[in-house]
């Protein structure tokens, strides 16, 4: 191959002088990704809050920090940045208790809905923050190195996209997931979604179907999707958490396709969640044989470096963009929205013979 992989960017660069973290919320996100994110990059945590105040000293024990006994105990830290892991209907009650000008990291998705999104977008301007969503699927290694290689030229334009899940998802690991109305797209094809718009930017239009399983009570585990960008692109879901019939025809991939070139990335961390497998990265050009990239980190928890070092070094006016910000952040809602919009409308009515 006569392109050298090995030069793909694959990290954020990390700020030149970390800011104390403040981590708001001690679920298990935290400790999964956060926190081992953390440690990785060298970031200082201050400490973190919870409302369960012995879920808060647990984790602050296991992992050599401090539990702040109030919300405004934890607040106060003295130049943090706050790391808000908390549920989407959450965020619009401690933002308007941020300092106004602060850096905040919110956790993915920005609220529950658009309108949520749309309050959460007016509080952040009025106050000044600096205010970022935690979409941090573009900041993993394989699709670091997939937006390098399409900033190189490596694939040309992008023409065809397919986001392909069949596999099974052990939904019971998120009992808080029972009884929401919105569940694969809010909470897990956003991620998806977000990624489309990096690589492509935003759609004009969206057709979709989301729907559950018999062998599950939530409201959706299954999605259809088709998208619109340019007339001759054709991007596309197929994600089904169902297929629980052995590992032999799982996948968690996205297939991308260009007028010079191709990738393949799979998504490890899905096949057998939480366990997961390695995650791949492979890149062709044309007349070319496949060539497996060399990743430097996994999704979890090496993306979860890049948003928070993106946000570090936006305040600090060491990045003149910030990626996930919420002005960013809200057309992934929108994009959200209108996906949950389509699939609640009938499709084109098919005719009866005459």
């Amino acid at each position: 191959m006569s392109i050298d992989v090995g030069a793909l960017r694959q990290n954020w660069p990390p700020p030149g002088n970390p800011r104390p973290i403040v981590i708001i919320g001690a679920g298990g996100i935290v400790t999964d990704a956060h926190l081992p994110a953390y440690r990785l990059a060298n970031l200082p945590v201050a400490g973190v809050f919870d409302l369960d105040a012995d879920r808060a000293r647990s984790v602050a024990e296991a992992w050599g920090t401090r539990a702040f006994a109030s919300l405004d105990e934890a607040i106060a830290t003295p130049d943090a940045v706050y790391d808000l892991a908390l549920p989407p209907a959450a965020h619009l009650d401690v933002l308007p208790k941020l300092p106004d000008g602060a850096a905040v990291l919110l956790q993915k998705p920005m609220g529950r809905n658009l309108a949520e999104a749309t309050a959460i977008l007016n509080l952040c301007r009025a106050k000044s923050l600096k205010a970022a969503v935690n979409f941090q699927l573009r900041f993993s290694p394989m699709l670091l190195a997939v937006a390098d290689a399409l900033q190189r030229g490596w694939l040309g334009r992008l023409i065809d996209v397919e986001v392909h899940l069949n596999l099974v998802t052990p939904w019971q690991l998120f009992p808080f997931l029972n009884g929401m109305p919105r569940v694969e797209i809010a909470v897990h094809s956003i991620h998806y979604l977000d990624t489309l718009r990096a690589l492509l930017g935003n759609p004009t239009g969206v057709h979709a179907r989301t729907l559950g399983h018999p062998s599950t009570t939530l409201a959706q585990t299954r999605t259809s999707a088709l998208f619109d960008f340019a007339p001759d692109q054709r991007v596309t879901f197929s994600i089904n958490h169902n297929h629980d019939w052995g590992r032999r025809f799982q996948d968690a991939s996205f297939r991308i396709d260009g007028t010079e070139g191709a990738a393949m990335v799979k998504l490890g961390l899905l096949l057998n969640y939480p366990e997961g497998e390695p995650d791949e990265l492979w890149i062709t050009q044309r007349d070319d044989d496949w060539t497996q990239v060399p990743l430097a980190g996994k999704w979890f928890p090496h993306a979860f470096i890049g948003t928070m070092s993106n946000l570090q070094r936006y305040a600090a006016g060491e990045d003149d963009r910030l990626v996930t910000g919420v002005e960013d952040a809200w057309h992934t809602m929108a994009l959200a929205e209108a996906a949950f919009e389509s699939a609640a409308k009938p499709a084109t009515p098919v005719r009866s013979a005459p």
